[in-house]
C-alpha cells in the first residue's frame, strides 16, 4: 500500500528546522504485515528528544529513515499468527494500541529475566533500522527506507512487530494515548521500576521535558515528599508546581546547594532526564549519602561522566540507568493508563501542542528551543 511518512535523509542539518526542513513528507510503499506483524493506522505520534537526537546527529542512525516512535493507533491488518486466540499475541482489527520502542523477542536472556527493555535481538534490529523479524517494510523509488526504533510512527500507516504493540483502553483519547509509548513509560517507569520510590522518600527531577514531568507525576503518585523540580525554563517550573512539585528550582551555579537545602541534605532519589553528562553529574552531586541517582537521558555516545569514585563505597551511593523506564510494556502501559483514568497520573497536562503532519519541522524547532512539553502529530 502507499503511505505518507516523515523521512529523514540527512542528519545534522542546520537550524532553524522550520526553515531547513530536515524531515520531508514523502510517499512510500509499505509492505503488508508478515508473520507476527500488524498493520496499524496511526492516530497520534509524539515528538521526543530521541527523535531530535536522530535529527541533529547526537544518536547516529542509518538513513534514509522514517522517524517517530511514540505512537498510538488502531489495528487494521493482521499478519499470520497475530489474531486473537492465535499464538502469544491476540489482536483484532479495531484494537486501540500503543507501541513500545523496543520489541521484545521473549526468548533472549534479558527477556527471560523479565527485562524486555534490554532485549538483545530487539536492540540489534533497532540499530540496523529493521523490524524484529529482519528487513524493512518501507520503500521509496530508490530502495528500502529504515525503520525508527521498530515503529516509524510519523506515517499514516505502519507495519510493526506484534512484539512492539500493547492493547489499551479504547476510552483514552489518541493524542493522550501516544504519550504512554515513551514519555510516560520512561518517566513514570524510572520512578516506580528503576528507582523504586517509596512513600515519604524525597525526589529531585532534573529536566522537565515530557519524560521529566512524567517522572514528576510518577513521584507524586508514588507518595514521594518533598519533590524538587529543576529546569532552566520558568514556564516548565510553573507547570511542575501545578503538578505537585513542592519546590521548583531554576538551574544555576548553586543548584546543588539549593536542592540539598530543599531536601534536608539531598534527595533520596535524583532523576536525570536531560541526556547531559553535566546534568547527570549535578544530579549525582545533589543526591544524599546512601541515595540513588537514576538516569534515563541519552547523551552523545562520546560524552563521559566523572564522579568521585570513592563516594560509591564510602557513601553507599547508587548510580543506575533506566531504559524504557525499566518497564515490561505489556504489564506497565495498561496499569499506567488505569492510573491516568483514575486521576492519579494527569498525563493530559503534559500535552502542550497538537500538530498537523506538515508542521513537524516547526515542532522539532520548538523542541530544540526547549519550548512546550510534549507535542503530538495528529493524523486524520
Amino acid at each position: 500500500m502507499t503511505v505518507t511518512g516523515a523521512v529523514l535523509r540527512e542528519t545534522g542539518v542546520d537550524r532553524p528546522y522550520d526553515e531547513t526542513r530536515p524531515l520531508t513528507q514523502e510517499t512510500l510503499h509499505l509492505d503488508p504485515p508478515g508473520r507476527d506483524e500488524l498493520l496499524i493506522r496511526v492516530r497520534a505520534a509524539g515528538l521526543c528528544h530521541s527523535d531530535l537526537s536522530t535529527v541533529n546527529g547526537d544518536r547516529p542512525r542509518p538513513t534514509p529513515m522514517a522517524l517517530g516512535h511514540e505512537v498510538a493507533g488502531e489495528v487494521v491488518g493482521l499478519g499470520e499468527g497475530t489474531a486473537r486466540g492465535d499464538g502469544d499475541h491476540g489482536f483484532a482489527v479495531g484494537d486501540h494500541v500503543v507501541m513500545a520502542f523496543v520489541p521484545s523477542c521473549g526468548v533472549c536472556d534479558p527477556c527471560r529475566q523479565g527485562r524486555p527493555a534490554l532485549c538483545e535481538p530487539g536492540a540489534a534490529a533497532n540499530g540496523r533500522g529493521e523490524l524484529l523479524a529482519g528487513g524493512r517494510r518501507l520503500h521509496d523509488e530508490d530502495g528500502e527506507v529504515h525503520h525508527h526504533l521498530g515503529v516509524s510512527g510519523f506515517s499514516d500507516h505502519v507495519v510493526v512487530s506484534a512484539r512492539s504493540v500493547v492493547r489499551i483502553d479504547p476510552e483514552v483519547p489518541w493524542d493522550i494515548a501516544a504519550l504512554f509509548g515513551c514519555a510516560v513509560l520512561t518517566g513514570v517507569g524510572a520512578v516506580v521500576n528503576a528507582a523504586k520510590v517509596r512513600p515519604g522518600e524525597s525526589v529531585a527531577v532534573f529536566g522537565l521535558g515530557g519524560v521529566g514531568l512524567a517522572a514528576l507525576i510518577g513521584a507524586v503518585a508514588a507518595g514521594a515528599h518533598p519533590i524538587v523540580a529543576v529546569d532552566v525554563v520558568e514556564e516548565k517550573l510553573e507547570l511542575a508546581r501545578a503538578l505537585g512539585a513542592t519546590h521548583a528550582i531554576h538551574s544555576g551555579d548553586d543548584v546543588v546547594e539549593q536542592v540539598r537545602a530543599a531536601t534536608a541534605g539531598g534527595p533520596d532519589h535524583g532523576i536525570e532526564t536531560v541526556g547531559s553528562a553535566t546534568v547527570l553529574a549535578t544530579a549525582y552531586a545533589a543526591t544524599r549519602r546512601g541515595g540513588t541517582t537514576t538516569t534515563v537521558g541519552l547523551p552523545h555516545p562520546s560524552a563521559e561522566l566523572t564522579i568521585p569514585a570513592v563516594s560509591l563505597t564510602a557513601e553507599e551511593r547508587t548510580l543506575r540507568g533506566s531504559y524504557l523506564g525499566s518497564c515490561v510494556p505489556e504489564r506497565d502501559i495498561p496499569r499506567f493508563v488505569a492510573l491516568y483514568r483514575a486521576g492519579r497520573l494527569p498525563v493530559d497536562r503534559l500535552l502542550t501542542h497538537r500538530l498537523r503532519p506538515d508542521e513537524i519541522n516547526l515542532g522539532f524547532e520548538r523542541l530544540a528551543k526547549g519550548e512546550g512539553v510534549r507535542q503530538v502529530v495528529v493524523f486524520d
